[in-house]
């Protein structure tokens, strides 16, 4: 009696720590449903088995969904989407190289391409000093206009990954390039499935607001009713003992 009530405690435990850390993933996915690029998770989970009986659940994974999200138009020619498997690759303040598909870009106080929280596009020119114009060509190349001449200023390479769902996320809407999401493969757009630049667009998150609530409510309920299991085991584990000391 004793063993098969400590088997229920451990399965209600192991059921509520399961749902929270969902919870925490699909929280974290709708609280970005307006973010640019943003690439939405789920926690894969498997059951683990001890003497062929069911003894608990785990996550086992958090996989990241690198499918693309929308486009949509803007005023900004600096803003930019990738359609296709690329990334826009942009430079960490420790000099390593992170990945993104926000391209919501901006010229700094030092005419540098940026993104919003400062990580500098990596890309093949230099913005002029004056500016009267700027346009990017769907295959990356950057012209400026200067009184009334066009010019190229450079050209914005994309990169992919054999594995991109294995990127390891970074923070600032960027990511890392891990063992298992292979190395990185740059190149020019519109080459080697690399895809198609976008100027004035920028890409929506991949998240759906309709499934995430309608998880995150059936989420809600499966925690309330594994609480529930666990104080019931609970009260039963502890008639036992006094039972047993009776």
């Amino acid at each position: 009696m004793g063993n098969n009530l400590t088997q229920l405690l451990s399965l209600s435990r192991s059921g509520m720590l399961a749902r929270l850390m969902d919870l925490d993933v699909v929280s974290n996915n709708l609280a970005n449903v307006n973010t640019n690029g943003f690439k939405m998770a789920r926690v894969n989970f498997q059951e683990l088995l001890n003497q062929s009986e069911l003894n608990a659940l785990s996550p086992s994974s958090t996989q990241n969904l690198m499918s693309p999200g929308s486009l949509r138009d803007t005023s900004n020619p600096l803003d930019l989407a990738v359609e296709g498997e690329g990334f826009f690759a942009v430079t960490l303040p420790d000099g390593r190289t992170a990945y993104t598909r926000d391209g919501a870009f901006l010229r700094d106080e030092n005419n540098t391409i940026v993104t919003a929280a400062g990580l500098r596009l990596v890309w093949n020119g230099q913005l002029p000093a004056t500016i009267d114009d700027i346009h990017v060509n769907p295959d990356g190349t950057v012209m400026v206009k200067q009184g009334t001449a066009w010019s190229q200023a450079g050209q914005i390479p994309l990169t992919r990954f054999a594995n991109p769902t294995a990127l390891q996320g970074y923070g600032e809407n960027a990511w890392l390039e891990t063992a298992a999401s292979g190395p990185a493969q740059t190149g020019l757009a519109r080459a080697n499935g690399l895809g198609t630049i976008h100027g004035n667009s920028l890409e929506s998150s991949n998240v759906n607001l309709a499934e995430e609530m309608t998880h995150m409510i059936a989420l809600q309920r499966a925690y309330s009713l594994s609480v529930r299991a666990f104080q019931q085991s609970d009260q039963m584990f502890g008639l036992a003992v006094q039972m047993r000391r009776g």
